[in-house]
């Protein structure tokens, strides 16, 4: 007898900058409640490193809630990447989960790099600090020997979670193929570092991120009040969890813009022949376990570098910047992206209030539709998360790909409405709600054109002249 589909999806969706426990309502594929709190770093201790206990407090005080208003039928899982949890057979922590923007791992550089596979393997792309997850791990077993041999398990984070509330550990390619160093994307099997280095026998079992991994344990399901059977999901990589609901909903060639603190591309149907590491691009895995040809730079936190506190761009700002030709060149964040290690500078002159929100917004759009092509992607561009309310951004974006831009309203990001979907099963069907962006005016997209093409000359100079 074939078990009734969810109608309400409890996910547990910790992001790098907040956390968030989410209803998801199946029938509308909405977020119909949501308790959020920040992912706070905890500085003290052996290095920085996320306050995991606040976050499981608030995790179950969060589904104590929400089932106490209106029950859930099943949880779910996402996380952000390049995190691991190394954990003990008792499901303690051998050591903190080290925050992967912590420059220890940059202290061993250089043994590292000695040892880690080449891009032609692993399609990841060698990064700063610990954004290679592999990095991290080479470096707590070098700093932390005592610490890290009682390690049982190396977890990705969604699976940290899982096993907190299921007691089943498991391993799951969405994380593991997030330019970790540690996965093989075309052959879907661990990469050499894994075995040179002894790690193997510390990852659990392979499982798809849709596997039920099993019930909550009976003292986590009392602690939240719940007295029948609660399936969890094995959890899903966040970026990999908003590309998910296109993957079920059209055919490719397409790209999927998600935006948060990092802005990912994933140019579904797209091959993995033209990835340049050099620039941000990489191939990610996605929920069937194939590899999806990619590109990433960390528009979110630039916008926030560049644009105070509830500062907002509007239409009149919009036209100062594109009659004064005000440009932001790149790399406001310059340790990610595809102009790594160039140095931000405005010209002619730094604006300041509404204008600088707006110029902001164009030179996402213009990062977001350069890696577009580094990703080598083709037909429709969905843009999801907060970005996909920026109509400049939109509006650029369109001008600069001369592909079709539409946006997904609606929830903040998708990552909770795609991750929703795992306990609702590989097969099932719907349709996003997606729309294309009101098309500005012939005078606005003329000064677009115009911004854009002083922009790729004035980037195209400082980087032949470095």
């Amino acid at each position: 007898m074939k078990m009734a589909e969810p109608r309400r999806i409890a996910v547990i969706d910790i992001g790098k900058t907040n956390a968030k426990v989410v209803i998801v309502d199946t029938a509308a594929l909405a977020e119909s409640a949501v308790r959020r709190i920040p992912n706070t770093v905890l500085r003290g201790g052996l290095y920085p490193h996320f306050d995991m206990e606040s976050l499981w407090d608030f995790v179950l005080a969060s589904l104590r809630e929400h089932y106490a208003a209106r029950p859930f039928d099943a949880i779910s899982i996402t996380t952000h990447g390049a995190s691991a949890a190394l954990v003990r057979q008792d499901g303690s922590l051998a050591l903190p989960v080290l925050d992967y923007e912590h420059t220890g791992p940059d202290e061993l550089t250089d043994e590292y790099d000695a040892v880690r596979p080449p891009f032609s393997e692993t399609f990841s792309p060698r990064l700063p600090i610990g954004l290679n997850l592999a990095a991290q791990i080479f470096w707590q077993q070098k700093r932390f020997p005592e610490e890290f041999a009682e390690a049982a398990h190396i977890l990705m984070l969604p699976q940290y979670w899982a096993i907190r509330l299921t007691g089943i550990a498991a391993s799951e390619a969405t994380s593991l193929g997030a330019h970790t160093d540690l996965w093989l994307p075309a052959k879907a099997d661990f990469s050499s570092l894994v075995t040179s280095q002894s790690w193997r026998k510390l990852f659990p079992p392979l499982r798809s991120a849709f596997d039920v991994l099993g019930p909550l344990k009976p003292e986590i399901a009392a602690a939240i009040g719940i007295e029948k059977p609660m399936q969890v999901t094995c959890g899903i990589h966040d970026s990999n969890a908003s590309l998910l609901p296109h993957l079920m909903s059209r055919k490719a060639p397409f790209s999927v813009v998600s935006t948060g603190t990092w802005v990912i591309i994933f140019s579904a149907g797209a091959g993995l022949d033209r990835l340049d590491p050099a620039r941000d691009c990489l191939a990610n895995v996605d929920a069937f376990a194939r590899p999806v040809a990619s590109a990433r730079f960390m528009g979110g936190r630039e916008y926030e570098m560049i644009v105070p506190p509830g500062v907002e761009g509007n239409d009149n700002s919009l036209r100062q910047v594109l009659d004064e030709t005000i440009l932001l060149l790149p790399s406001v964040e310059r340790t990610s992206g595809p102009f790594q290690g160039m140095n931000a500078k405005w010209s002619p002159e730094e604006p300041q209030g509404a204008a600088r929100a707006s110029a902001a917004s164009l030179y996402l759009a213009m990062m977001t539709a350069t890696s577009l092509d580094l990703s080598g992607g083709a037909g429709d561009v969905i843009v999801e998360g907060p970005f996909a309310k920026n109509s400049a951004y939109l509006d650029m974006l369109t001008v600069a790909t001369g592909r079709n831009v539409i946006a997904v309203r609606g929830s903040s990001t998708g990552t909770s409405i795609g991750a929703s979907l795992l306990a609702l099963g590989r097969e099932h069907a719907f349709e996003n709600e997606a729309v294309a962006p009101s098309p500005p005016s012939a005078h606005i997209r003329a000064g677009l054109a115009r911004w854009r093409d002083a922009w790729r000359a004035a980037v195209l100079f400082r980087s032949t002249s470095n």
